[in-house]
């Protein structure tokens, strides 16, 4: 392993050490249900201190039925000619959180935050010696989410917060295996006692043809984004879809399942499923399965 990775590999180390020690801190301050984990009702939290956003977990193995040693474009660019000799076991992980950078944007009647939110989904060859154990991709996705509270039902469940955001998510990489796009992100989340259900549609911003890495991306990783997820007595189940939204040789997207248990206070065992487009950016157009088996820290709820 080269000396960077071993730098990363070491700050990812303490990063997942770090949120293990300050987790129950967090999920304390903002509980499991989604009005909790956005501080709809809850004004007392400082400004920029650090709170749960996206799940976090280690996948000690991630199984893939068709791993990508091929990535392709449609731009000419972004073409990898040679096949490359990737395993089709690795580690996967990921770390997430959010701060809120404003209150009350529209004054305290109506409410409204502004949030700042990084995520990192890491895969690792590291079961490969042949090829000295290398990431294989990281996808970075720092955003800007906009959020305002609601109050109605529908179908049966509470509308919690409407929010608008701008997306950015690329694998930090040089062509050819440069991916990367942005997004304008509008949200909308509802929930029950024991349910909690987020739509994420999504308008991505138009690059110039010639530094489009990866065209027509939305047509494979969607348009839109359907998030639920149930938790009960120490267990944990979630369902993410993705979908183009168009038909005929354009009706792609995907589905994510994770599951897990309880073992001791926060520490879950956690697996997950996922089937179709876009595992990760440097797969936006390879349909695979996966399925991993790992440890979590953070849930959706």
């Amino acid at each position: 392993m080269d000396p960077l990775n071993k730098i990363l590999t070491i700050i990812t180390v303490l990063i997942f050490t770090c949120f293990s020690g300050i987790s129950q801190t967090l999920i304390h301050d903002t509980g499991g249900k989604l009005s909790q984990r956005w501080q709809i009702k809850d004004d007392s939290t400082k400004l920029f201190k650090i709170v749960p956003h996206k799940p976090v977990y280690f996948l000690l193995a991630n199984y893939s039925s068709d791993i990508n040693n091929r990535p392709t474009s449609a731009n000419p660019l972004n073409e990898v000619q040679e096949p490359l000799s990737f395993s089709n076991t690795e580690l996967k992980f990921q770390l997430s959180f959010k701060a809120r950078v404003i209150k009350n944007v529209f004054g305290s009647k109506i409410g409204g935050t502004l949030w700042a939110g990084y995520t990192q989904s890491s895969r690792w060859q590291f079961y490969n010696t042949n090829i000295s154990r290398p990431f294989r991709e990281t996808n970075y996705e720092p955003e800007i989410m906009l959020t305002i509270p609601t109050s109605y039902k529908f179908l049966g469940m509470n509308g919690v917060f409407a929010g608008i955001g701008i997306n950015h998510q690329s694998n930090g990489r040089s062509n050819p295996l440069s991916r990367s796009w942005n997004r304008v992100v509008a949200q909308f989340g509802w929930e029950s006692q024991s349910w909690s259900v987020i739509a994420r549609p999504w308008w991505r911003v138009q690059e110039e043809v010639i530094e489009d890495n990866n065209p027509g991306i939305e047509n494979y990783l969607g348009r839109i984004e359907l998030l639920t997820a149930f938790s009960k007595d120490g267990y944990n189940l979630s369902m993410e879809l993705r979908h183009s939204m168009r038909g005929g040789e354009k009706s792609r997207g995907s589905i994510t399942l994770d599951y897990a248990v309880k073992v001791k206070d926060l520490l879950q065992i956690h697996v997950q499923l996922f089937h179709g487009y876009g595992e990760s950016l440097i797969d936006y157009n390879h349909k695979q399965t996966t399925i991993g088996l790992g440890l979590s820290l953070i849930q959706w709820r």
